[in-house]
Formats: structure tokens, C-alpha cells, sequence
């Protein structure tokens, strides 16, 4: 198994104005922002990424647009800095919302470069992004993912074609002449990361052999991981645990009180991620007119997380203890968190990525350093023993779309 830590890299000395506000996002106004104080805390997030490198933990970073929870602007930037910083470690970007961008073709350039500069390391997230994400974009909610996947399929034709120049002539997406310099160290393109929530994104991943991720999700996890083996065994070839990966709250202490503790200040992130003023929520045209229909219709099966059994988990109100019975935090001592981790691997069938969600909330840099380092020594070598020897995808090679 492979792990990659993250932190959503989070501004929370104004979490309690936002929370009063009733908007952690969009229209949070950023003089609750004090430069200096980011500037230490980047600085600080900077260094628990290195010490990731040093204890063989790889990285993911995502991005996040006018809000407290999240001061990386650009996946790609932040991971620049990083790919200097560290020798070792992969680097997931997870990722960069390629609809809501009007430049594909920069995407693939900015992907290349980092590619270069790692020195082949980049893991390449691809992502629709959230809905609260739209507005700070000045983009347009309706059509999105056929702008997705517009965008999807020019960045891998840019990544990949090495006898450019070419054009581009799409609905909505217009190039005369694609050539990007550099290339990408990776051939034909790094590995290519997509998230989700559904069946039916588990199924479009495996038709085209990319890592499919779910974060936080709990209980949704099972169906579309399988759903992904299924199609891929539908189109004559195996998914192993290689291509799926699950996200978690993760707090580990030498005694289980500790490790409860420091998952409880990370999960205080999911507890005020939600919490958007209205009208970013679901922006019109961003969920399909049968997805919005069924919401209106069956509110009470609308929870984002549930536990195994289908019980709603409420993220705004939910306790350490809640979370943990949905799966979506593992806390207690090393033992603790590594036999609930086999337990949920176990039921879903298995997967290969962990992404493991070390830094959130108000856990300061000393509990942060130390909730790396016991993960490192005394739980990850043990996740890799369970899956060592499980077969690699047969996947099918990469295919590049035409215009």
C-alpha cells in the first residue's frame, strides 16, 4: 500500500468569525486574513510535508479557492515548492478542477513542468471540483462535466504527443497550434488521479485505467470501488488495488486518549468544511436535473457520510467517536488505527492508496510531527505487509482522444 499525507494547509485562527458569519467560504472577506500569520503557518506546512520525505510518506496537495479551510491556491505551485524540498517521495496532485479552468493546454504545461523538475514523481489529479468552487472560478456550473472531460482529454493529447505541433478544434475549447514545452519526464503522461462519489465515476475511471480516489466518504467507498473492478473486468482487463484509493482522518497517539485527541482537532475541518452560505451550495446546472430531483425527494438519504449499517453521519455535529463508526477517521494507538484501517480495507474489498489526512483543524506542528512520525514507524510498514503480493492492474494502455 502506498500513503500520502495531506493537510488542507488550513487558516484557522478565523475559523470562529467564519463560523459567525455562517460562511467558511466564497463570501468569508479575507481581512479576517493577517499575512503574517500565513506566512508562518505556509512556512510551517512546508515543514511537515519534508518531514514526510524523510520518514518514506509520499505527499498530496489539493486546492481550494477563497476560503479559511484552505490556503493552497494552485496544487501545481505548492508542489513545486515541495518537489525542491524533498528527494524521495511521490507527489499527488489531487487536484487541479480542469473545468472551471478556461486554459487546458496550460494545465498540461504546468503538469509537465513539475513532472521535469521532481524528476518523474508527479502523480496527475484530475478533478471536477466542488460546487462552492464555481463562483470563485467566474465559471459556469451548467455543462460542467462535458467541459471536463472536453478539457480532460486535450490535457492527456497535449502530455502525450511528442510530433506537434496539433490543433484543436472542440465545443468548448479552440487550439490553433499545441506544442508544449517541456514534456513530461513521465511517458506518454504521468499517472492520471480522478475522485468521486458515485458508481457511475467508479465505471468512467476504469474505462479509461486511472486511479480512482474517495475522500472522506465512508460506506460510499464499497460500491463504487467495486463498480470500478467490474467495469474493468467488462473491458477484459483487472483492477488491483493499484488503482483505488481511499482518504481518511488519521490521528495516532502512544496512548489511544492521545490519538482520539489529535484526530478530533483534524476532524474539526469536516466539522466547518460544510458550512457555506446557500446559494454556493449547489449552483443551478452543477448536479444533474434526476440528481436534484431524487434530493428534493428523499432529503433523509441525502447525508454525504454514512456507517456501514446506513446510518446518516451529521458532519456539523458529529463526535470523534461518530466519524470513526463511519469510517471516515481512524484515531487511537498504532494497533488501534491499523485494525480499523484492515477492518474497512477488508470490507471494501481492498485498496491500494491511503490517503492519510495527518493535519487539520488546530492540531498544532509538535502533535503534527509526532502523528507522522508514529505513522510512519508503527502503522504504515504494517499496511504494506497487507498487500504485499496482491496482484498489480492489467490495465489497458492510456488511450489519447482525438479532437
Amino acid at each position: 500500500m502506498r500513503v500520502f499525507y495531506f493537510s488542507e494547509m488550513a487558516y484557522d485562527p478565523a475559523w470562529d468569525k467564519a463560523m459567525a458569519h455562517g460562511s467558511m467560504r466564497v463570501n468569508f472577506a479575507n481581512r479576517n486574513f493577517d499575512p503574517e500569520t500565513g506566512h508562518r503557518m505556509l512556512n510551517r506546512y512546508l515543514d511537515e510535508f519534508r518531514l514526510c520525505d524523510e520518514v518514506g510518506i509520499d505527499i498530496m496537495v489539493n486546492e481550494h479557492h477563497s476560503t479559511a479551510t484552505c490556503l493552497t491556491v494552485s496544487a501545481p505551485m505548492a508542489l513545486a515548492v515541495i518537489a525542491r524540498e524533498t528527494q524521495r517521495c511521490r507527489l499527488l496532485s489531487l487536484g487541479s478542477p480542469i473545468a472551471n479552468r478556461p486554459d487546458p493546454v496550460r494545465v498540461a504545461e504546468e503538469m509537465a513542468w513539475l513532472d521535469v523538475l521532481s524528476g518523474g514523481r508527479l502523480e496527475m489529479g484530475l478533478v471536477k471540483g466542488a460546487p462552492y468552487e464555481i463562483a470563485p472560478a467566474n465559471s459556469q456550473p451548467a455543462r460542467l462535466m462535458d467541459r471536463y472531460w472536453e478539457a480532460h482529454d486535450l490535457i492527456l493529447k497535449a502530455l502525450a504527443t511528442t510530433d506537434g505541433p496539433f490543433n484543436w478544434e472542440g465545443e468548448y475549447y479552440q487550439y490553433r497550434h499545441v506544442n508544449i514545452w517541456p514534456r513530461p519526464l513521465q511517458q506518454p503522461t504521468p499517472p492520471v488521479w480522478m475522485t468521486g462519489l458515485s458508481e457511475s465515476t467508479g465505471r468512467a475511471a476504469a474505462e479509461r485505467g486511472h486511479v480512482v480516489a474517495t475522500l472522506l466518504s465512508g460506506a460510499v467507498a464499497k460500491p463504487m470501488f467495486q463498480a470500478y473492478r467490474d467495469r474493468a473486468r467488462d473491458l477484459g482487463w483487472e483492477a488491483g488495488p493499484d488503482r483505488l484509493a481511499y482518504a481518511a482522518v488519521i490521528g495516532v497517539g502512544n496512548t489511544s486518549a492521545e490519538g482520539r485527541r489529535r484526530a478530533d482537532e483534524i476532524a474539526g475541518y469536516v466539522r466547518t468544511s460544510p458550512v457555506v452560505y446557500e446559494p454556493f451550495r449547489n449552483p443551478p446546472g452543477y448536479n444533474t436535473i434526476g440528481a436534484n430531483v431524487f434530493a428534493m425527494k428523499h432529503p433523509d438519504k441525502m447525508a454525504f457520510v454514512r456507517t456501514r449499517d446506513g446510518k446518516p453521519v451529521d458532519h456539523l455535529t458529529a463526535t470523534v467517536d461518530d466519524f470513526m463508526a463511519a469510517d471516515t477517521v481512524f484515531a487511537g494507538t498504532p494497533d488501534e488505527v491499523f485494525d480499523q484501517i484492515k477492518s474497512f480495507y477488508d470490507w471494501c474489498g481492498g485498496f491500494g492508496n491511503l490517503l492519510f489526512f495527518g493535519q487539520g483543524g488546530t492540531l498544532n506542528h509538535a502533535d503534527t510531527c509526532d502523528n507522522i512520525r508514529l505513522f510512519a514507524k508503527e502503522v504504515f510498514p504494517r499496511l504494506q505487509d497487507l498487500t504485499a503480493g496482491h496482484p498489480a492492474s492489467t490495465a489497458p494502455p492510456l488511450t489519447i482522444a482525438a479532437e
